[in-house]
């Protein structure tokens, strides 16, 4: 129940800025820690894109963009909630990459958010 009202809150506090893929803190999280996986570009071309079970998803389809539509936060709240389980842990750890430990701030969610609304809402 907690979990359910942080994650509505989450979403209600997600509304893209105007400027979203020129948010630099946004872009400097996800270069350093999604890309990786999901590539520079977020079409989940990154080099451990493919060793991952289920392999990592192409987050500029029309689908995702209509589940981002319906869902704001979606990513973040991704994040958030690993709906996955394990598997973004265990997909670094078998594969060597170690990430320093973030402290994440609200504003950290937002600014990836923002950043990723826009290169996905600007891709096709």
């Amino acid at each position: 129940m907690r979990t359910a009202f942080f994650v509505s809150v989450l979403f209600l506090s997600f509304i893209p800025s105007a400027s979203s893929a020129e948010n630099l803190n946004g872009k400097q999280i996800f270069q350093s820690r999604c890309a990786m996986c999901h590539g520079s570009d977020a079409r989940g071309t990154g080099p451990l894109a493919e060793k991952s079970s289920p392999p990592t998803p192409d987050l500029t389809t029309p689908e995702f963009k209509q589940r981002l539509r319906d869902y704001p936060g979606v990513i973040v709240s991704s994040i958030i909630l690993r709906p996955n389980g394990d598997l973004i842990p265990k997909t670094l750890r078998e594969n060597a990459v170690n990430l320093p430990a973030f402290q994440w701030k609200v504003k950290d969610f937002r600014d990836l958010n923002d950043y990723l609304t826009g290169i996905i809402s600007k891709s096709r």
